[in-house]
Formats: structure tokens, C-alpha cells, sequence
């Protein structure tokens, strides 16, 4: 009697064993191996997608700022053309709101086209269009010198993008002002475009020539001036900088000779 107890016991005893063997073997299989390679890859998917999704949040939230301020840099170099430039305590946007009076388009004969808004056209865009197919950006301008008229060019430079805005006086012929702008040009070389000692070279000259035509502005090294163009002198080592000055601004604003015609006109009635 007391073997058969033992060993029915002992027959208990071994198969609570095997049941907590298989539960233990149970649990390990459920745990996670972080030394897999699925976990590895798992675990860097649900990383980039909460990275992402914090960076989207913080892109939108941003968002805003950023676009105000790509704006006040475009107003502030409209505004730079017309020899405008922020003072004191006025902002860029109040400045540009007291300054520039009317935005508009217009096409290459000269008229305006309605529903779009100036400041939302992309001249590098704009210059790889025939002229006839353009859409030509105008900003009108209050100075203490009277009203000017804004245009936008853009061309290329040695390293990148180059662009800018010129101020015509009211007769549609000569320059009052200029602003230059570039992407990726040599500090010290092509970069010196944006720089007054270059830009402020073509207040006063005449895009048009004596017969009418329009003939644009030359950019050329000092000691190969002509005599009977228009001209400022290029800067010192960027020779293919200045060059793609001169080709962007022949290939922007002879598009314009419509529109500045009809200003001359105006001007003399």
C-alpha cells in the first residue's frame, strides 16, 4: 500500500513537471528575439514612421513662417530695385504695402491679363517659354522720384540660377534701378553681381536705342566699351557670370517692349 501511494505521487509530482516545463517553453517561444533579423527590421520600420510623423507635424507647423518669409525676401528685393530699402521700425511687408501700388501680368503685345497674381509667377519658369506665351510679372512702384515699373529676370549664371528685378522710369526706356540675386556663384567672383558697386551701374541706362529698338544693357570687361550701346562694365573675374547677366536680361525683358513702349507713350501725351 505505501509503494502504491509512493508511487502514485511520484507519477503526480512528474506530470506538474512537464506541465511547467511546457508552460515555461510556451512562454520563451513567446518572447520576442531581439536578435533577430526580423526584429531588427520591424523595429527600424516603426522608428521611420514615427520619425516621420513627428517631422511632418513640425513641417506644418512651420510651414507658415516659412512662407512669409520667402515673401518678405521677394518684397524686399522688388523693393531693393526701386532703391527702396528698410529703415527703422516698419517692416518689409509695411514697406512693400506703402510702396508698390498695383501688381498685374501682362503678355508680349503689351495687355493685361486678368486673374493672375503677379507675385505667384515664376520668371525662370516664365523665360523658357516662347515670348508669346509668357507671362510677364509688373509691379508698380511710388518713389520720391515718381512712379516706377518693377520687372523680374532670370537666367543662369557659371554655378546655378541668377535672377533679379529691374525698376524702369515711367517713359519705359531707361533703368532706375537694379537687383541682383544668385544661387551658387564664387564669393569674391560671379557672387559680386549682388552687390551695389555692380547694380547701381545701370541707373540711367536706356534699354532702347536711338532708332527704337530695343537693344538691352551690356555687360563688358573694362577696356572693351562700346560706343554706341548701353553698357556697364562686368565684375572682376567672373567674366561667365556677367555674361549670363547680359543674356538674362536680353531674353526677359525684350518680351516686355510692348508694355514699355506703351509707357513712353503715355508719358509724352
Amino acid at each position: 500500500s505505501t509503494r502504491v501511494r509512493s508511487s502514485a505521487a511520484s507519477d503526480v509530482y512528474k506530470r506538474q513537471h512537464e506541465s511547467q516545463v511546457l508552460t515555461h517553453n510556451r512562454i520563451n517561444k513567446m518572447k520576442i528575439n531581439k536578435e533577430s533579423n526580423v526584429y531588427t527590421v520591424v523595429y527600424a520600420a516603426v522608428l521611420v514612421v514615427v520619425v516621420g510623423f513627428v517631422l511632418a507635424l513640425v513641417y506644418q507647423a512651420m510651414r507658415p513662417a516659412q512662407l512669409e518669409n520667402i515673401a518678405n525676401d521677394t518684397k524686399k528685393q522688388i523693393l531693393a530695385a526701386a532703391l527702396i530699402h528698410p529703415s527703422g521700425a516698419e517692416t518689409v511687408s509695411e514697406l512693400y504695402d506703402r510702396h508698390i501700388t498695383g501688381s498685374y501680368c501682362v503678355n508680349s503685345k503689351g495687355e493685361r491679363i486678368e486673374g493672375i497674381d503677379a507675385m505667384s509667377v515664376s520668371m525662370a519658369a516664365e523665360v523658357k517659354k516662347p515670348a508669346e506665351k509668357r507671362q510677364l510679372p509688373v509691379f508698380e512702384c511710388q518713389t520720391e522720384k515718381g512712379t516706377k515699373y518693377i520687372v523680374p529676370v532670370a537666367g543662369a549664371g557659371l554655378w546655378g540660377p541668377i535672377w533679379g528685378y529691374i525698376a524702369m522710369d515711367a517713359n519705359g526706356v531707361d533703368i532706375y534701378g537694379a537687383y541682383f540675386g544668385h544661387q551658387g556663384e564664387t564669393p569674391g567672383l560671379g557672387a559680386e553681381i549682388e552687390k551695389p558697386a555692380f547694380s547701381d551701374q545701370f541707373g540711367g541706362k536706356p534699354i532702347f536705342g536711338s532708332d527704337g529698338q530695343f537693344e538691352s544693357v551690356l555687360v563688358v570687361k573694362k577696356g572693351q566699351e562700346p560706343t554706341d550701346r548701353a553698357y556697364v562694365n562686368a565684375v572682376s573675374g567672373g567674366t561667365i557670370t556677367s555674361q549670363g547677366v547680359q543674356k538674362m536680361l536680353a531674353e526677359s525683358l525684350e518680351p516686355y517692349t510692348a508694355y514699355f513702349k506703351s509707357l513712353d507713350n503715355e508719358s509724352t501725351k
